[in-house]
């Protein structure tokens, strides 16, 4: 008893601790506070020898797994003390989930605690370096590689933070035997121009059933060039009921997204050449002059997601153990057919604002032309509804697919500028879709996946998508080989705010045509040789983008796009090295232009130190794409667009190398880098967007800790 009283009071000291810690945090964000205190924990946890209660059973990368052969967070092992006498306390246990936005169906995941190049989790440019973005943390970023390019957001303003804001599908929702929360702080950089970024996860179950928690996000990068600052801000608070019978899902998410905008610099050899340029005297970047001073965006997200499933079946009994027949009989639900209700409302506003006094920097002005003050604005609001039944796969042996029929309805309704600068224009917008649901998820062998809509009623009548993949386990000596094909036939309109927008220098009302799509797509996963080997192409018609004057544009033909994607991970004992190689080719780059190739390539040892407690990944990594003409980038309406033809400038072809240690040991991962550590050697085309410089080298770290009582 005595034990368990004096490992209580460590537990609650070490938490009164942590929260001294939390608000240094807030107030300054001390790194040599949160140094000290993380180097302290390590060695105290480094005597601790850790109990497994899953076993020993890891898979072909080491990582620990339960017994179905699924990730399991390696901190959730409870310690021994150091007189080896067990304290007899509940194993914690943890999955997570993410749940479909349409028909809220539940695809648990792994927990959300992976060590492997944490290092890269505050990566603007995404873990593997696939992203072009403004060089602050948490900027406007696109990826580069085009089969990675999401849906457009109902707001296009949203996406190029995709880095940032989370859609309902991509939340990590939690249930656990004990309260689980997380502490993450990233930092990069100083006080006056560096980046830091704080999040904070909890969740606890009232029962089996029944659990709530929130996410807390707060990104702040001040920025090392002129008026680039970011500051994000995220509060999700979520509750989640999981019965035999009922399923249901609550999420808000509230996003204020702030960023200052400099239009980049006024002429690329302040980096790529100096000497040229003022005579070099011109050395910090902060000191770079920019085409904009004192511009800002900002950009206020909230959404109610609610998704909730009602099934209906019978119970079947249980068989009892061999030479049982004294305990009870017991009984399991089995489920027949469930009925589907999703719901998303989101309302959205959009506003860019400038006082900066540029006479020739805009082609058009529609708004108060005597004005060079800008202040544009717009919102919106949106509610869908979705509702279905389906028949459930597995419920008897004949049942092998789920099937499913759906409908949903979204209205929408839009405010923009008028041209008077007084008045408001509204517009509002009604879609009605049907759809059904085919898919065999259960088995080892055979999985199976399609989804097809129609639209019926409004904008949506001549709008389909078909979306489908088919997966197949090969069992090949020692080893599964799984081979995936996915397709993809889709014709949709642009998003709205594409076809609208009112503002000071950007005034639009068109109606474009939908875009035809057709793509397919190829897989084969190798464990046993760490092989990873896609390929597809794409073919869109009437495609839709940004053009050079930065206004929605219509591609009237065809283009094309073939993609090849090959990750491969070589391991020689503690010495490993990680490929990932992808090559595209667009048949048109005036409009869609895109690297050939995209390399990440990444060498590290990872081994086990103290007792096989402290695990250690210490290496260097590389980023490079080959050179092309880049989509710009637009302030005021926060979108890439086409290079206009008076000032095309290439990109790429300039390697981004980083040095890092990373730690983990029981429930904290810590790690430390040196970024961009070849900064000036080599040549100077160092832009991962035109015009705007990669930032100069820096030292980043970062540390993760999870609590599980």
């Amino acid at each position: 008893m005595q034990l368990i009283i004096r490992k209580q009071k460590t537990i609650f000291s070490l938490r009164i601790i942590f929260y001294c810690i939390f608000a240094l945090i807030m107030r300054r964000f001390l790194f040599a506070h949160i140094l000290l205190f993380v180097v302290g924990i390590l060695t105290l946890q480094a005597q601790v020898t850790p109990y497994n209660p899953f076993g020993d059973k890891t898979d072909e990368f080491g990582n620990l797994v339960d017994q179905f052969g699924n990730p399991v967070d390696p901190s959730m092992r409870p310690p021994i003390d150091s007189t080896d006498v067990k304290i007899e306390s509940l194993p914690p246990t943890l999955y997570m989930w993410h749940i479909n936005e349409n028909l809220g169906t539940v695809n648990k995941v792994a927990a959300d605690t992976v060590r492997h190049n944490f290092q890269n989790v505050n990566m603007t440019e995404g873990m593997n370096g696939g992203y072009n973005h403004l060089g602050n943390l948490g900027s406007p970023r696109m990826s580069r590689i085009f089969f990675d390019r999401r849906d457009a957001e109902s707001s296009i303003f949203l996406e190029p933070y995709s880095f940032f804001f989370v859609r309902p599908d991509e939340f990590f929702f939690t249930n656990s035997n004990v309260p689980f929360s997380n502490l993450t702080y990233l930092k990069a950089g100083n006080k006056i121009n560096g980046e830091e970024w704080f999040k904070a996860y909890f969740s606890v179950n009232v029962n089996k059933q029944l659990a709530f928690g929130f996410n807390f996000d707060y990104l702040y990068g001040r920025g090392y060039y002129n008026n680039s600052s970011t500051s994000f801000f995220n509060a999700a608070p979520f509750i989640s009921y999981m019965g035999d019978k009922y399923e249901g899902t609550l999420l808000y998410s509230y996003n204020y997204l702030k960023a200052n905008q400099n239009g980049g610099i006024t002429d690329d050899r302040y980096i790529t050449n100096p000497d040229d340029v003022a005579s070099g005297s011109i050395t910090e970047p902060m000191n770079i002059p920019t085409w904009m001073n004192n511009a800002t965006s900002r950009l206020a997200d909230s959404y109610v997601f609610l998704a909730q499933r009602y099934k209906m079946g019978f119970h079947r009994e249980l068989p009892r153990a061999e030479n049982d027949s004294t305990s009870a009989i017991k009984k399991e639900f089995i489920p027949v057919t469930s009925l589907i209700h999703t719901m998303k409302v989101e309302w959205s506003n959009y506003k860019f604002a400038s006082t900066d006094q540029l006479k020739d920097y805009y082609e058009n002005t529609y708004i108060e032309p005597s004005n060079l003050n800008i202040a544009d604005s717009t919102s919106f609001v949106s509610v869908k509804n979705t509702v279905g039944i389906s028949l459930l796969e597995g419920f008897n042996k004949y049942a092998k697919m789920g099937l499913t029929a759906f409908a949903s309805y979204k209205f929408s309704k839009y405010e923009l500028m008028n041209k008077d600068s007084i008045s408001k224009d509204f517009m509002t917008e009604n879609e009605f879709y049907v759809g059904g649901e085919l898919s065999k998820r259960s088995g080892n062998i055979l999985h199976y996946h399609a989804l097809g809509e129609v639209g019926l009623l409004g904008k949506a009548i001549g709008q389909f998508n078909v979306t489908g993949d088919i997966n197949v386990n090969i069992p090949f000596r020692k080893d599964t080989i799984s081979v995936t094909a996915r397709g993809i036939i889709s014709n949709k309109l642009a998003p709205f705010y594409m076809r609208h927008y009112h503002s000071k220098h950007f005034y639009w009302d068109n109606d474009l045509d939908k875009e035809f799509r057709t793509r397919i797509e190829g897989e084969v996963k190798v464990p046993r040789w760490r092989t990873k080997v896609k390929a597809g192409v794409e073919n869109i018609k009437n495609y839709a983008y940004f053009n050079q004057q930065a206004i929605p544009d219509q591609h009237s033909g065809n283009v094309q796009v073939l993609y090849a994607n090959l990750k491969q991970d070589f391991k020689v004992g503690i010495f490993h090295l990680d490929g990932d190689i992808t090559w595209q080719k667009s048949s048109n780059n005036t409009v869609l232009p895109l690297p050939e190739f995209n390399i990440y390539g990444n060498f590290y040892i990872d081994a086990k130190l103290a007792k096989n407690v402290l695990s250690v990944q210490l290496g260097a990594d590389i980023r490079y794409f080959t050179k092309y003409h880049a989509p710009a980038f637009m302030p005021n309406t926060g979108q890439f667009f086409i290079q206009p033809e008076n000032d095309m400038v290439e990109i790429g072809n300039y390697p981004i190398i980083n040095v890092y240690a990373n730690l983990h040991l029981k429930r904290t991962r810590i790690y430390v880098m040196m970024y961009h550590i070849n900064q000036g050697m080599g040549n100077q085309n160092a832009f991962y967007a035109p015009h705007y410089p990669i930032n100069p080298r820096l030292f980043k770290f970062g540390v993760s800790w999870n609590f599980y009582d």
